[in-house]
This record gives structure tokens, C-alpha cells and sequence, in this order.
């Protein structure tokens, strides 16, 4: 793989939302080979489809209430909360109430920077 890097500083009023369609909405924060962070827009009733990845993943809820699956495990999960997703388990994330989502994915998700289509919207790796 070949070298990528985000910029150093993420100015939040400097960046466009990236509408996905399906109610939901992201920001690429930044990102390396190892890690990469990504803030998530959730209209109410927007849903990410069950899912799996290769990449661990750890989200925290910054607000909005969410119904969270991650493998046969069902918890609803609001602001201050988060929840952490091994390799390949499969997952979903349906929102109760207008919500925004911090996820955290280690290696990068370089399907997030070549423009595919997100899994969880049915498409993506």
C-alpha cells in the first residue's frame, strides 16, 4: 500500500458533509496506514445495514440515541456512550433519534478514500 495521510489539522467549518444518501452523512477527520477517524451524521430512521469489515472498530456517541447490533448482542446506546466492534462481526446501527457518531477504524478504511460506495448502505468492502 502505498503511503497515505490526512492533513494535520481538521477544521470541522472547513469541511463539507459527504452526503451518503439513506439519512446519513460524513466527515473524514484524519487518517493514516494504522488508524483513520470519521464523524457520522444520523437523521432519525436512517440505518446502517448489517455488515462486516475487516477493520476493529471503536465508535462513541456524541448524541442522539441509537439501537446498536453487534453480532447477537442488541443495546440502545445515546450521547457519552460507545461501543467497539471486533474484526468481521458482523453489525448493524439503526437511529432512534437524530444522532452523530464518532468511529474510529484501525487499519485505514481505504474504501472511505477511493469513493466506494459504504457497506453498511450496501455496497462498499
Amino acid at each position: 500500500m502505498e503511503k497515505v495521510q490526512s492533513k494535520e489539522f481538521f477544521v470541522d467549518s472547513e469541511n463539507e458533509w459527504e452526503v451518503l444518501g439513506g439519512g446519513i452523512s460524513r466527515k473524514i477527520m484524519g487518517y493514516d496506514e494504522t488508524i483513520m477517524a470519521v464523524k457520522v451524521l444520523f437523521e432519525k430512521g436512517a440505518l446502517g445495514t448489517p455488515h462486516q469489515h475487516v477493520h476493529a472498530q471503536i465508535t462513541y456517541v456524541v448524541e442522539g440515541t441509537f439501537e446498536l447490533t453487534i453480532g447477537d448482542q442488541v443495546k440502545v446506546l445515546k450521547g457519552g456512550d460507545s461501543f467497539y466492534i471486533p474484526s468481521n462481526v458482523m453489525h448493524s446501527c439503526l437511529c432512534l433519534e437524530d444522532g452523530m457518531l464518532i468511529d474510529t477504524f484501525s487499519p485505514v478504511r481505504e474504501d472511505f478514500l477511493d469513493g466506494s460506495k459504504p457497506a453498511y448502505l450496501g455496497g462498499g468492502k
